[in-house]
């Protein structure tokens, strides 16, 4: 089997999970995100892919700029 990479990474001014070239979310939190990435590489590993997920250590997600 192949491999499931998931990297959680800030994305429209909260968190977004990367995976297959495509980013889910936003999430609100960090935390968020990664339970949600937990949930699916669960399925991944028992469908007997390995698997990886990355997530930054604690950093504030970018803000969404305001409009004038």
């Amino acid at each position: 089997m192949g491999s499931a990479v998931y990297k959680v990474i800030p994305f429209e001014g909260g968190w977004g999970v990367t995976h297959d070239g495509e980013t889910v979310g936003p999430y609100q939190t960090r935390e968020a995100a990664f339970e949600a990435t937990a949930a699916a590489a669960s399925l991944a590993l028992k469908e007997g892919h390995a698997i990886e997920i990355t997530a930054p250590a604690h950093i504030e997600a970018p803000r969404p700029e305001a409009s004038p």
